[in-house]
């Protein structure tokens, strides 16, 4: 009896393996980092990001859509929040529309080769990513994981591992010449079938600034004229980076051309208030934007971007 379970056991796993069945010749040349994964509609992987603006944050990146016409994937993102600070920040590129053949993703409107399939040691190639142009090599190659670090002529370093085992990344780190980390992302877990909302916001920047210690209110002003595609947009995602000193003030009051104003604060002495977002209806025309910030070491920093919305529900 003994000897029957032993036997058993050492049959599990390659029971296990029937039952799963055969890897075709696309899932294995993309575990080797021949070819780009073949993804499909509902896979996922869970992410750990780290930004200077919002500190540490989880949320799964998911193929939401597949358009078998233009050969591209959706990317969308688990969480709506995470979906708002890409939108106005722009820390996250690989949301959105990706390549099937190449999982380039897109800056300005055109593809970027981020990856280099096949990935072979010391190969070198330039793509555009986070405003950057980019000169890539591939450093190491070992069993299907790629290590690549690009450069740009400003001094910005970024490195990544593409896992072909998972069918993406399984980290990047971009840093700014100043040393400082402008994005880390680490893998924590991959799937497939993921179940529940996926969105994306396809968004241009509108507005930018950071106010200062002044006995004058600032006064700015600019215009909602839709997305450059011709669509208009649905919604404007602002951010807010607050820091009043002790004994200081700020104030900011965003009016649209209807004299509505759908974004105000006040903030007292002491008051911090980093990285934060939310969005307002879009009404097109022009934007009257209008703040004070007393108190010296005190700052209002404020971003603000038109927005498409896209979302899917999957599962």
């Amino acid at each position: 009896m003994r000897a029957v379970l032993l036997v058993a056991l050492l049959l599990l796993p390659a029971m296990a393996g029937c039952l799963e069945g055969p890897r075709t010749d696309a899932e294995i040349a993309a575990e080797e980092g021949l070819v780009a994964p073949p993804w499909e509609v509902g896979d996922w992987w869970l992410y750990t990001f780290v930004t200077p603006e919002f500190g540490e944050d989880s949320a799964r990146l998911v193929v939401a859509d597949e358009d078998p016409v233009e050969e591209q994937w959706m990317l969308g993102i688990s969480s709506e929040r995470e979906a708002m600070r890409h939108a106005v920040v722009n820390h996250n590129p690989f949301l959105g529309r990706v390549t099937m053949d190449a999982l380039s993703v897109y800056e300005n409107g055109a593809p970027q080769l981020v990856f280099s399939f096949p990935f072979e040691r010391d190969d070198t190639w330039t793509f555009t990513l986070f405003g950057q142009d980019w000169s890539a090599t591939t450093t190491l190659v070992d069993r299907g994981v790629a290590t690549v670090v690009a450069t740009s002529a400003d001094g910005h370093d970024l490195r990544y591992t593409m896992d072909g085992g998972v069918g993406f990344l399984r980290d990047l780190t971009w840093t700014d010449p100043a040393g400082v980390d402008r994005l880390r992302m680490v893998l924590a877990g991959s799937g497939d079938d993921h179940a529940g909302q996926v969105h994306f916001l396809r968004a241009t920047d509108l507005f930018t600034d950071i106010y200062t210690d002044s006995d004058a209110e600032f006064r700015d002003s600019f215009m909602d004229d839709g997305h450059p595609s011709g669509a208009g947009f649905d919604r404007l995602v602002w951010y807010l980076d607050v820091d009043i000193v002790s004994g200081g003030s700020g104030t900011l009051v965003l009016r649209d051309h209807t004299s509505a104003s759908p974004l105000s604060r006040a903030w007292g002495a002491g008051s911090v208030e980093r990285g934060a977002v939310g969005s307002i209806p879009s009404v097109s025309g022009e934007y009257q934007l209008t703040a004070t910030v007393q108190g010296g070491g005190s700052h209002v920093e404020v971003r603000l971007a038109g927005a498409i919305s896209q979302s899917w529900t999957l599962g």
